[in-house]
């Protein structure tokens, strides 16, 4: 066997090794790794999205919470994971927001993922403080060009996603609001309630049991339709920001490399369990939507989003912290 015969064999072989592998996997537990600690929607969401593919797999999935750094530790822990499709991430709206802030990161957030598909997406909520003489985003817009620099928004902290989402309809606005960062949404909402602020734009589980309290009130939803959670409630964009489009979502994504037979199973499995009505019930109880997207669709998605929050950011001269 000549030179040339022997690496086309070689290669041939290696081929066929490698989809004999795929084909195989899994042959042992997956392990999902959440960035943030437990308890949150994008722990819950990904627990309820491993239950229902954990049975399609033929494999127990186990949860990982490896939270820090703005969910950056545990993003990082599975870029550099092996590329064998037993290491997957939960990725949201705060993933990208730190790739748009940020020009040095641990890892790549295009390169050193392969990203599977969406899971979910909430609606983003504007809720005020009851006493704030409004009763739309049409009102809080008009009262807040009335009086520039009166009206003060909390966030989870500087460059967070609801951060840069008040920021782009602040800009789109045209109005002046300050910022007052917070190391989470319980202080920021309950610095709300005190009155110490009055707007923030938060995740609807995170705000609806102090609206349905009349501890706080909603104006508008920042979602492209209205939520089905809250169908009287209208969007920002139809209530003067034409245009206006700002949500929570989540997903899922393996180490960059992972064989392409893999990460197509993968994707399969998430759109199957996504199908589940018991899948869609548990979802609604995070305020969320299950919503399936393609690997190409979702890396788009995923691209597009760094793109844009990164214009957000250069806009509004935040920096991260």
């Amino acid at each position: 066997m000549n030179k040339p015969t022997r690496m086309i064999a070689a290669l041939l072989l290696a081929a066929a090794a490698s989809a004999a592998g795929a084909q195989a996997w899994p042959s042992k537990p997956l392990r999902f790794v959440v960035p943030y600690p437990p308890g949150g929607s994008n722990d819950v969401l990904t627990r309820i999205t491993a239950q229902a593919m954990a049975p399609g797999l033929g494999q127990q999935i186990v949860i990982d919470n490896r939270a820090g750094a703005g969910g950056m530790i545990g993003a990082d822990n599975v870029a550099k994971s092996p590329p064998d499709g037993y290491s997957v991430v939960n990725v949201q709206a705060s993933f990208v927001a730190n790739a748009a802030l940020r020009t040095k990161m641990a890892y790549d957030p295009m390169n050193d993922f392969a990203y599977i598909g969406m899971m979910a997406r909430g609606p983003l909520l504007a809720v005020v403080h009851p006493s704030l003489p409004v009763k739309n985003m049409r009102e809080l817009i008009a009262l807040a060009k009335a009086k520039p620099g009166a009206i003060n928004y909390g966030s989870t902290g500087t460059g967070g996603h609801n951060h840069l989402a008040t920021e782009l309809f602040r800009r789109m606005a045209g109005i002046n609001i300050v910022h007052v960062p917070y190391k989470g949404v319980a202080p920021a909402l309950t610095d709300l309630m005190g009155g110490h602020t009055q707007m923030v734009m938060t995740s609807l589980p995170s705000a609806m049991g102090q609206v349905q309290a009349g501890r706080l009130k909603a104006l508008a939803v920042g979602s492209e339709k209205r939520s089905s959670f809250m169908p009287d409630l209208p969007t920002i964009a139809e209530s003067g920001v034409p245009g206006y489009m700002a949500e929570f979502w989540w997903g899922l994504a393996a180490p960059a490399k992972t064989p392409a037979a893999i990460l197509d199973r993968l994707a399969a499995e998430l759109t199957k369990a996504l199908q589940s009505p018991d899948l869609k019930q548990k979802f609604a109880g995070e305020g969320s939507e299950p919503s399936v997207m393609s690997r190409e669709q979702f890396t788009r998605f995923v691209a597009n989003e760094i793109t844009r929050w990164r214009k957000v950011a250069q806009d509004s001269g935040i920096k991260p912290e």
